[in-house]
């Protein structure tokens, strides 16, 4: 099968930091940490409505890790175990704050091969923040788990693990997050009409 000795090679690699970091090694868990910042601050964004914050939230939810990383199954996928520390931890400070903010989607660049017209972005835009407000309307769950599989490209396993719950779990979640968010998407072409 092609690229199983790599994939075999970069588990045997992130075993062995969990091993490191278990007994002690500061540079290995940084290492594990690492790959799994952007989208912790993307988790931590989600949960809190807002950017504001979420820095300090994974600086803190990194702190949590590493004084829980002993407890660590080494046999497990490290990213979903520290994205629920993140997401723990985002829940916490927003009910420790009372925050009530608005999601900020991070966009993606636009590659600079494709040429689009000023009416194309105007659309662009506007089709964005029409989903970003329908977003903005769900529950925190719901923001969470839709962010957890489109913006963070999870599959179902990883969620469960983020989420601490079963696969299936995962589905019927997904599955009315989306439901909810069609209904509002449907709610603002009528009300735009």
């Amino acid at each position: 099968m092609p690229g199983s000795a790599r994939t075999e090679g970069i588990e045997d690699l992130a075993h062995r930091r969990v091993g490191a970091a278990q007994a002690g090694n500061g540079g290995a868990f940084g290492e594990l940490v690492r790959p799994h910042q952007q989208a912790a601050l993307r988790v931590a964004t989600v949960v809190l409505g807002t950017s504001e914050g979420a820095d300090d939230v994974v600086q803190h939810a990194i702190e949590r890790a590493w004084r829980a990383v002993r407890t660590f199954d080494a046999d497990r996928p490290f990213g979903p175990w520290f994205l629920r520390i993140v997401a723990n931890c985002a829940r916490n400070d927003r009910r420790s704050r009372g925050r009530r903010g608005r999601l900020q989607v991070r966009v993606a660049s636009v590659p600079e091969a494709v040429v689009i017209t000023p009416d194309q972005i105007a659309v662009a835009d506007e089709d964005r923040q029409r989903v970003v407000d329908a977003m903005n309307r769900l529950s925190r769950a719901d923001r969470l788990v839709i962010a957890l599989r489109f913006f963070e490209e999870m599959n179902e396993h990883d969620m469960a693990e983020t989420l601490d719950c079963r696969a299936g779990t995962v589905k019927s979640r997904l599955s009315r997050a989306m439901s909810r968010l069609r209904t509002e998407l449907e709610r603002t072409e009528i009300d735009d009409a």
